[in-house]
């Protein structure tokens, strides 16, 4: 199992609250695009932090959808976002769609939010809710272009909790955890 497509063909259940927050009813956002973040409140003293983590979480997205679009990690940035589980499991995902033959196409939408920062720490950390919709990234076979067929009752709406840490002066991606429920 991997953070999108990988989640994305294997959480098959669907448990916990459907019931839509406040968060999943605002606008979302193409999880492809390294944009900032919703802005924060101006009274935040974080909200800086929050949007540069934002903004490394939306790059991590947009390498990943890219080197999911090739079947292949290189010629891609993915490893400037991403480290340790993250960056294993694009890794894995990416290997595994080229030994299929299968790549995807389209692109996940994500409503990240960052829900906790700790800028006190000496490696600062962040993590971030995200409600990511896999529905319009999808798998075709590469030779063909032909739609692969999702398992039966994959979510395709789900929660997702992201640990960053920020490596000098930039945020690293270093887990996604995907939850099975929908958001």
């Amino acid at each position: 199992m991997t953070i999108a497509i990988g989640v994305a063909l294997s959480v098959t259940s669907c448990s916990g609250d459907d019931k839509e927050s406040e968060e999943s009813k605002q606008s979302s956002t193409p999880a492809s695009t390294p944009e900032s973040s919703k802005p924060s409140a101006p009274s935040d003293p974080q909200a800086a932090d929050k949007r540069d983590v934002l903004v490394a979480y939306r790059a991590y997205w947009s390498e990943q959808v890219k080197a999911y679009s090739k079947a292949n990690i290189e010629a891609t940035d993915l490893d400037k976002y991403a480290s340790a589980d993250a960056l294993g499991r694009a890794r894995s995902d990416v290997l595994s769609l080229r030994k299929a033959g299968v790549v995807a196409k389209g692109a996940p939408v994500n409503d990240p939010e960052v829900t906790e920062l700790d800028m006190d720490r000496k490696v600062p950390r962040a993590t971030v809710t995200d409600c990511l919709d896999v529905s319009k990234w999808t798998r075709v076979k590469k030779k063909t272009g032909e739609t692969v067929a999702s398992p039966k009752g994959q979510l395709k709406k789900y929660t997702a909790t992201i640990n960053t840490e920020k490596w000098g002066k930039q945020w690293m991606i270093l887990k996604v955890t995907p939850k099975p429920r929908s958001c």
